[in-house]
């Protein structure tokens, strides 16, 4: 049986099995059997450099990880209505990461777990229910979460208990030829509008929830003082903010949290997919005061979470990413590469706009100088990086972004490659 009969045999499979509809990637899909550091290998041998995944963060089997998971699991791993050192020491260990208004932490197996956490601590301390999110954002696939995704794209619609607002973007301003500053203020209107309308409608206000770096947004750059301004306008309005790092933090943008480059404190972190390596771990961090007024509210437990497999594994993520300098690795290549991937643009009609932060990088593709997203384009070049062996995906606002997000332990002679297929890839569609 040839490999693309196997494959299609295999998605044949898959379809009976998960139900048809559940996502692949890329149009050909492709059959990954083992991962090692920043490579992935098809059934046949084939090596991808993987460029989109942040799940496995400090390389895909990393042995550090993989020996603290084994060591672990051969010991002990229960649920978590027992006493163990080892999950309080990395809830101890993720609250010293903060700043000193993050105490305390929930423990949980999901970025959707962890971010509704986030939103029943806001309701129940503020005793209101109105969240505010962005019109293109992603938070997770939980009724409640999936309620804020994409609002602006027709998915789902503002009202009820979630406002959203436009994201906040320079390329394609709300108010184009308008000054930074006046930008600032409009999109602060907008945020102000959408507090009133909770208020106005008896649903009150609980929060605002963004990404740091507004990462499925399409990473844009932000009006300077944006959020600075706003944490302080939910705050004055009794709400609480809360700052969604499962993309955005453990070093992705070169320092540890995404929030720490964008000018505010939040009330409320997640963090999610990345703490793991793979293994399910994800956490909602607050004040102690927040999360006692949680516990007392709602008893809340999980019976795979605030385990010792996950502190295992946990820890081991953190001692690997301190003792190998990956958050020093990811500003270096980081920068290289965008900055590599910014000349390009000059000379390339079809890159609008390069930008990003540390080993998260957009490319957005476009039509003429109007800036037209351009989708199909993004999906071309997606694939055929693909067939060139470079694994990245497309997403953004308009899915017209090439998303580059490898481990962060991809170093520059991956980064050198890259460009080389990249320049290939742009070369072959041009003609």
């Amino acid at each position: 049986m040839s490999t693309t009969t196997s494959t299609a045999s295999l998605a044949a499979r898959r379809d009976r099995a998960l139900g048809a509809g559940a996502p692949l990637f890329y149009d050909k899909p492709l059959h990954i059997v083992r991962g090692e550091g920043v490579y992935l290998y098809d059934e046949t041998g084939r090596r991808y450099v993987d460029m989109y995944n942040n799940v496995p963060c400090v390389g895909h089997a990393n042995p550090h990880v993989v020996e603290a998971m084994a060591r672990q699991q051969a010991t002990l791993n229960v649920h978590s209505r027992y006493l163990h050192e080892g999950i309080v020491a990395l809830a101890e260990r993720i609250a010293a990461l903060h700043g000193p208004a993050i105490e305390s932490v929930v423990f949980s197996c999901s970025g959707t777990e962890a971010n509704e956490v986030a939103l029943r601590i806001a309701r129940g301390a503020t005793g209101k229910q109105g969240i505010v999110c962005t019109n293109a954002t992603y938070h997770g696939n939980s009724e409640a979460v999936g309620k804020m995704t994409r609002i602006g794209t027709g998915q789902n619609s503002s009202g009820g208990d979630v406002r959203a607002i436009p994201f906040p973007e320079t390329l394609r301003p709300l108010v184009p030829g308008a000054s930074e500053a006046d930008l600032v203020e409009a999109y602060l209107e907008r945020l102000r509008g959408a507090i009133r309308s909770l208020e106005d409608d008896g649903v009150g206000f609980a929060g605002l929830i963004v990404c740091p770096i507004f990462a499925n947004e399409g990473l844009p750059n932000v009006p300077q003082g944006f959020m600075t301004r706003a944490a302080e306008m939910v705050r004055a309005a009794g709400g609480y903010l809360i700052a969604d790092e499962v993309q955005a933090g453990y070093c992705r943008t070169g320092r540890w949290w995404g929030y720490e480059g964008t000018g505010f404190t939040p009330d409320i972190v997640v963090t999610g997919k990345p703490m793991g390596n793979g293994l399910p771990l994800a956490a909602t961090a607050a004040s102690k005061a927040l999360v006692d007024g949680f516990r007392a509210r709602t008893r809340y437990f999980n019976t795979f979470a605030s385990s010792p497999l996950q502190a295992a594994v946990g820890m081991a993520v953190i001692d690997v990413i301190e003792r190998e300098g990956l958050r020093e690795n990811v500003g270096r290549v980081g920068a290289s590469l965008k900055a590599a991937l910014s000349a390009r643009q000059k000379h390339c009609a079809a890159i609008g706009d390069v930008r990003g932060h540390g080993l998260f990088l957009g490319v957005e593709m476009v039509k003429g100088k109007a800036l037209e997203p351009d989708a199909e384009r993004a999906i071309e070049v997606v694939n055929k990086l693909k067939d060139r062996g470079f694994l990245t995906s497309n997403a953004g606002a308009f899915k017209n972004v090439v998303k580059i997000r490898p481990p962060l332990v991809f170093g520059q002679r991956d980064a050198d490659d890259f460009l080389s297929a990249f320049d290939a890839t742009i070369a072959e569609l041009d003609g």
